[in-house]
């Protein structure tokens, strides 16, 4: 069982850089030098340590260059654990096991698909950039051209209600007629009030010439 406590995640962690930096500065095997150590994992009791190593690069997919390394791993496997026992102060040093990690090799697949996807979708943005389009570019039709046309209804309205031929018009029109009318009734009571005037100073005259 894979170590869970506090102690064991730690000594995990020592192993894994003590083993890492063996490799480079103690084995200088040729075989190993595109092998990278991904991770350890300690039992709980601190009697095995297995040890994930992956190959980079074109390296990992080759079988045959996975196996080599593996060989080679084995047989440090115990010299790299007296290593990790005097350079980790580790009274008791867990066994090592080497497991080849799969989970680096795919990873390693994906990227590889989506640098593919990638480098699709910059082809397809350059074939955009110069496409030829039969109608207008953008034939879509925008809010803000929604705004405008809304606005254009609105003083169209208001000016059909200024011209005469709305309610409003008219009405204005009749009462402006009706004005008319009443003026002139007034100008014909003031011309007949004049009459009477006139009318009222001749019987008086004729009245005084009777009298003489």
């Amino acid at each position: 069982m894979a170590g869970t406590n506090p102690r064991a995640a730690r000594i995990a962690a020592l192993i894994q850089r003590v083993i890492a930096s063996s490799m480079e500065s103690h084995l200088h095997d040729q075989r190993l030098s595109n092998v990278t150590i991904t991770e350890v994992r300690v039992t709980n009791d601190l009697q095995l340590a297995k040890v994930y190593w992956t190959q980079l690069g074109h390296a990992g997919k080759e079988e045959g260059e996975r196996k080599r390394a593996q060989q080679a791993l084995s047989q440090a496997k115990g010299r790299l654990r007296s290593l990790v026992g005097s350079k980790a102060g580790l009274r008791l040093t867990p066994q090592l096991q080497f497991i080849y990690d799969e989970v680096p090799g795919e990873a390693h697949e994906i990227e590889d698909i989506l640098a593919l996807a990638r480098k699709r979708d910059e082809e397809l943005a350059k074939a955009r950039e110069t496409a030829q389009y039969a109608g207008d570019a953008d034939p879509y039709r925008h809010d803000d051209e929604y705004d405008e046309d809304e606005s254009d209804d609105e003083w169209d309205e208001q000016d059909d209600g200024i011209d005469g031929s709305g309610e409003e018009s008219d009405g204005f029109t009749d009462s402006y007629i009706e004005l008319d009318d009443n003026d002139d009734d007034n100008e014909d009571d003031d011309d007949l009030d004049d009459d009477g005037e006139e009318a009222s100073g001749l019987d008086s005259h004729h009245d005084s010439e009777s009298a003489q």
